[in-house]
């Protein structure tokens, strides 16, 4: 500030006690505009900052109410660049006669005059500080601003918008920048810099100007309101010399929200910073060894609330090679082997199968359709239950010609997936993976399994009302699913037992897949090419399993029990099975199958002792289940009495003598 602009500056304060004519010419000052455009913020479920992104003119200025802020950088501030901020009225007259004597005394300016509203008007105004009349005008504006705002609001207005070199703007920012920490709780040295950097942030940029930094903050510790010990300490502490970048965390993920809703400044997601960073770090991990333009996905879920607590679209965001910005949890690829629970599941929902029913794996031709094992191998006459923990596919094929495409497509569809047809209709080749998914599509299924049936709606913001869970499969069914996939052959070194999981290889080795899940959580891994090149000697077993097993290691607190099978699940050996249970028949008649004629699918009735079931159709002698447990073998009368039904939701199914089955859902109050 120069010695004429002191003088004059002293002189229009004495001159403003005539305060009729000041007062008007306060009121009539036209503020600049107050509101700032901020970043875009992306945190996780506890506040963590998971990702920002600059606003339009490249700045980094994340927003930075006063809450926010360490109190002791506050009085620090205060203490050394206008200690009677509180008490005067934007001007201080006593600043500014030390200022000019000391000018006059000493023929240059050693100190300046600017109150820290004073240095917020010059912020609003956007204007230097060497004109008179900018002078002028911010003495105005910040008398003008103490009338309107209050002493935080002002402060508030100056930590939103102090420069801190480069692109650098706002106390959030520069924390960040420099210390990669918030500045809830910073040291003294810390709040020191971050003090000194805005009155000449770019000659005093650390990450540029480490002495003059250093140099910069020693000056404000000597005013500092700390003790001599802390003094010294801080004064110990290195300036930082690099930049650091403003956290990037989940960018697939935050991306996409970001464009689904623009005008959003803060996204609360349901993600654990923490996990989505182990994770990242497993895939990258992951990835070493193999080849260059290989990419992988993970996706972690809470399958009690649907809540996404990870989603790794790929190792590196900007790996090029790898095309890491294609978000792999959201591309659709073939599923492979991973929708066979699934049709199992709807088999043994359907009384068409057991876990313990025998089933044919020969070679089989299926109208003009002839699948083959993935080994080339068959195994004839074994345990649906083998069936599927061996993956195989002449069994899967049957079940599904059984229950028919189109309801297994429809299934998926109420599961909550978006599944790609290749043609217009599904045929027998979906259940073998010709059909296109999402990883995101196949962690939803395997919730629903975990969740005894009953898909939750997957969700990443924790400002969504979840969705009501979708019932898919009866709570007897996805226990047995589960049961069995959790009698899989864990990778070594793992714990047999603990997950249930399923692996899967896509034709031509292009996608490797494993997705698994314990009582709390459920995780899918992809691994493939995101151009869907094949790569050879890429099996879910040997490639994504492992990684699927190492991401529940990050999990805390630890893996979760699976539940115990629900009251009505029947456990028995083969032998011990309804006659049309025991073996799997897939050409039974198709004409003359049983019909429920009462209660009729979806009826609400009075809960009784006893509940009719009224059969026409089929072959007697008949088997009733209840919820998926046998209540009644070798009827032969088609009015057949159910007793102990009870209040609530219940699936009666039938089956005759040649294996043909029909089936009805009803509620009894």
């Amino acid at each position: 500030m120069t010695r004429g602009l002191l003088l004059f500056a002293l002189t229009l304060y004495l001159a403003a006690l005539g305060r009729d004519r000041v007062d008007l010419w306060v009121d009539q000052t036209v503020l600049p505009p107050l509101a700032l455009d901020t970043s875009t913020e992306m945190r996780d479920r506890t506040g963590t900052l998971l990702r920002a992104y600059t606003v339009e003119d490249g700045l980094w200025r994340l927003n930075t109410p006063l809450d926010v802020v360490d109190p002791d950088y506050i009085d620090m501030l205060i203490a050394y660049e206008d200690k009677r901020f509180r008490t005067h009225s934007g001007v201080d007259p006593l600043a500014m006669v030390r200022a000019a004597g000391q000018a006059l005394w000493h023929g240059e300016v050693i100190s300046g005059a600017s109150t820290l509203t004073m240095q917020t008007a010059r912020l609003l105004e956007q204007s230097g500080t060497g004109a008179w009349s900018g002078k002028l005008r911010q003495i105005r504006v910040a008398l003008a601003l103490e009338r309107r705002l209050s002493k935080d609001d002002i402060l508030a207005l100056y930590l939103n918008r102090a420069p801190f070199g480069g692109n650098i703007e706002g106390l959030r920012s520069a924390s960040l920048a420099y210390f990669a920490k918030e500045p809830k709780r910073l040291t003294d040295a810390e709040a020191a810099l971050l003090v000194a950097l805005p009155q000449a942030p770019e000659a005093r940029r650390p990450d540029r100007a480490p002495i003059a930094a250093a140099q910069a903050r020693e000056r404000v510790l000597a005013r500092a309101p700390i003790s001599d010990g802390a003094r010294r300490a801080a004064l110990s502490e290195p300036v930082p010399t690099i930049r650091r970048t403003i956290p990037q965390i989940a960018p697939h993920l935050t991306d996409r929200l970001r464009v689904q809703a623009p005008f959003s400044r803060t996204h609360h997601l349901t993600l654990d910073a923490a996990l989505q960073q182990r994770l990242t770090i497993l895939a990258r991990k992951a990835l070493r060894g193999h080849d260059p333009r290989m990419s992988i996905a993970i996706l972690a879920a809470d399958h009690r609330t649907g809540e996404v607590l990870a989603s790794v679209g790929s190792a590196g965001y900007t790996a090029h090679g790898r095309a890491g910005f294609v978000d792999m949890t959201q591309a659709i690829r073939s599923p492979g082997s991973t929708l066979k629970p699934l049709i199992y599941g709807m088999a043994f929902d359907n009384g068409l199968a057991h876990p313990e029913t025998l089933i044919a794996d020969r070679p089989t031709q299926f109208g003009t359709y002839a699948p083959q094992n993935f080994d080339g191998l068959y195994r004839g006459e074994l345990r649906v239950r083998d069936a599927l923990q061996l993956s195989l596919n002449i069994p899967v094929v049957a079940l599904s010609e059984r229950l028919g495409p189109n309801r297994i497509y429809a299934k998926m569809r109420l599961a909550g997936m978006r599944p790609d047809l290749p043609g217009t209709s599904p045929g027998l080749a979906l259940s073998l993976g010709g059909v296109g998914v999402s990883l995101n599509d196949l962690v939803q299924l395997y919730a629903g399994f975990a969740q005894g049936g009953q898909a939750p709606a997957l969700q990443v913001k924790t400002d969504t009302n979840p969705a009501q869970k979708a019932r898919i499969l009866n709570s007897e069914a996805a226990w047995h699913v589960s049961h069995i996939l959790a009698g899989l052959r864990p990778p070594t070194g793992q714990e047999a037992g603990q997950i249930a999981f399923k692996t899967g290889t896509s034709y031509g080795h292009r996608d490797a897949w494993a997705i698994g899940y314990d009582g709390a959580h459920v995780i899918g891994v992809w691994m493939g090419r995101p151009d869907g090149t094949p790569v050879p000697g890429a099996f879910g077993g040997d490639l994504a399993a492992p990684i699927l097993f190492e991401a529940f290691d990050h999990i805390t607190p630890g893996r979760t029990a699976l539940p115990p099978p629900p009251p009505a699940t029947l456990i028995v050996s083969s032998a011990q099975l309804p006659a049309p249970l025991q073996r799997f028949d897939r050409a039974p008649l198709r004409n003359n199958a049983p019909v429920v004629a009462f209660p009729p699918d979806g009826a609400v009735l009075e809960d009784a002792e006893t509940l009719t079931l009224k059969i026409r159709e089929g072959h007697a002698p008949f088997t009733v289940l209840l919820n998926g447990k046998p209540v009644r073998a070798g009827a032969h009368d088609r009015d057949i009495q159910i007793a102990g039904v009870g209040r609530g939701a219940a699936t009666l199914s039938v089956i005759d003598a040649r294996g043909q089955s029909a089936r009805t859902q009803v509620w009894l109050d």
